[in-house]
């Protein structure tokens, strides 16, 4: 079969707050990690998908050595919101929206 991905993907365990958005209301949130991601998605384990067609708001939080040379901390918090493109019964596929914030963190998952 022919790799179809236009982005490298990285098998890299990130933890994540993610929200479902329920007509531009608040929804159901969840505490996740990826089991892989790259600069366009992720993929999140989870036996409790969201439906295909939900957007999301993420909080990713990025353990980067060379962050803390840069901004003084260890690990940033990165916000970025997405759209739910495949479910199954071991996770969800989210795809990035190209919008986001990438800031140090202060108190994990605030």
């Amino acid at each position: 079969m022919k790799e179809r991905r236009k982005l490298e993907r990285f098998d890299f365990e990130v933890p994540a707050q993610v929200e479902g958005v329920i007509s531009d209301e608040e929804g159901r949130m969840c505490d996740l990690s990826t089991t892989n991601i790259c600069a366009g998605g992720a993929f999140f384990r989870t036996a409790d998908p969201l439906p295909e067609g939900t957007k999301v708001k993420m909080q990713l939080v990025l353990p980067l050595d060379r962050i803390k040379e840069l901004v003084g901390h260890d690990r940033v918090n990165v916000r970025v919101e997405g759209t739910v493109i495949r479910c199954g019964s071991t996770g969800m596929a989210v795809c990035f929206n190209e919008d986001y914030q990438i800031f140090p963190l202060q108190n994990p998952l605030d």
